[in-house]
């Protein structure tokens, strides 16, 4: 068989291992990669120069495609999809055979005990969290999907009565044919705007098939406070179930409560921030239909930390804290972030323009608690424009006149400079980190390890 794959990433490359090299593969991507796989059965397509900064699919030359309509079956990496509509609008044919990795695996998934997570912001800690806490009910659980781990990579582990915990994003989920059985839809902001989906409703609409295609027999988790989560939730004809409010988990006189049953104190659980009580809930909520062991959802809860680059302490030194929220990368994460700490902050904003609205943002920055604001990354003028058009002082800025200039050293450097004993040092961006940086784990990481080389 001959089989394309369209995009050399995490899935396509999941799918190149889980079909095995006893097929031929045409492999196309918009730029050279280092890691392509070798051999006789492998032809290689790819554009030559390197794409410009931003997610993949930005490359005007789509030359690189020819061919992959002639394969026996295709495969693509979720955000490819878009481009193989661009170039093969209409070709019937080609689209009859041709899926993404998240259509194969819920095509041959021993098990429906499939939980799915969507939202523009929780999707990683609320998966992570239900996994553990279904662990800890003695399940077998398999977690994956957006998350780092490729569905198709767990397909070979699997029985029949494990549960899979996915994290679905919005690429996932655009046109996708399928819906989990339990299906848990955190809020919604614009994300991804003119650089993927060309409108809101666009983006709104691909977070929708989360739960499009359930049965009576699924369950419809949703957040009621969240119009784009509740608007979503009405096209699945499941079991409807809100949470931070009854009858799902929801916050109670300090505790966490469902079923009328207490869970945990507010004050007890692991994670920082009230945006993630909302996190807590939807895990719990989603994770009740499966057990109700109240003594290990507690003590789950508490231990949960959360995951790498979401409001992660990584150091204190001579009075000033320093926190990794690399993973924010939009302003309502940025101001959620903010939210979290009563003291004054030293905040680190800025990064890759995705044409969202910064201007509630900047706005905040102009408060009391906020001590100093670095800017980095091709944002830098629009931030700097919106503060004046505010009246917030210049002083409270430092910049520079390319934003994407900076180093992580001289960025770490300047927040210490401007922060006393007792602030915050907070890395939450707003946006992604394209220019200066290859993706956000990679400026989180570089700022975790200047922080900790500081004395």
């Amino acid at each position: 068989m001959n089989i394309g794959l369209v995009g050399w990433g995490i899935e396509t490359r999941s799918a190149f291992r889980y079909f095995g090299d006893q097929h031929n593969y045409l492999i196309v991507s918009e730029e050279p990669r280092d890691d392509f796989p070798t051999g006789k059965n492998i032809t290689l397509q790819n554009n030559k120069p390197k794409r410009k900064p931003g997610l993949t699919g930005n490359a005007p030359d789509l030359s690189y495609l020819k061919g992959i309509e002639n394969c026996d079956k295709v495969i693509y990496t979720p955000v490819a999809r878009k481009i193989l509509e661009k170039v093969y609008p209409d070709n019937h044919a080609l689209w009859q055979k041709t899926k993404s990795t998240t259509e194969i695996f819920f095509e041959e998934s021993p098990t429906n005990n499939i939980i799915g997570v969507t939202g523009t912001k929780g999707k990683g800690t609320t998966s992570s969290l239900i996994a553990k806490l279904l662990e800890a009910g003695d399940e077998t659980v398999h977690l994956g999907g957006n998350i780092g781990i490729a569905a198709l990579d767990l397909l070979p582990k699997i029985k029949e009565s494990d549960w899979v915990v996915l994290e679905m994003s919005n690429f996932q989920l655009y046109k996708f044919p399928y819906s989990p059985h339990i299906a848990v839809h955190l809020m919604v902001v614009p994300e991804h705007i003119a650089e993927w989906h060309l409108e809101f409703d666009d983006y709104k609409n691909a977070k929708a098939n989360i739960f499009a295609h359930q049965t009576a027999d699924d369950v419809a988790i949703y957040l009621p406070t969240n119009k784009f989560s509740t608007s979503n939730a009405e096209t699945s004809p499941g079991r409807h179930l809100p949470y931070m409010k009854p009858p799902g988990a929801h916050v109670e006189n300090g505790w966490i409560v469902m079923d009328g049953r207490k869970i945990i104190s507010t004050s007890d659980v692991g994670l920082l921030g009230a945006h993630n009580l909302e996190n807590i809930c939807a895990a719990v909520t989603a994770t009740w239909q499966i057990h109700q062991n109240i003594d290990v959802i507690a003590k789950t809860i508490q231990d949960f930390k959360g995951l790498e680059h979401r409001l992660q302490l990584v150091r204190e030194l001579h009075g000033i804290k320093y926190y990794d929220d690399s993973f924010g990368t939009t302003p309502d994460t940025a101001m959620v972030a903010m939210k979290s700490f009563a003291q004054p902050k030293v905040m680190i904003i800025g990064g890759h323009d995705k044409n969202n609205d910064f201007s509630e943002l900047v706005k905040r920055l102009g408060d009391d608690d906020i001590r100093s604001i670095i800017v980095i990354g091709s944002m830098t003028d629009k931030i700097i424009k919106l503060a004046k058009s505010y009246d917030i002082p210049a002083a409270k800025f430092q910049s520079k006149e390319d934003g994407n200039s900076w180093t992580m050293k001289e960025i770490v450097s300047a927040a210490t400079d401007a922060a006393k004993p007792g602030d915050i040092v907070l890395l939450s961006a707003g946006t992604s980190s394209f220019g200066i940086f290859k993706d956000y784990k990679d400026r989180g990481n570089q700022f975790a390890k200047i922080v900790n080389q500081l004395v």
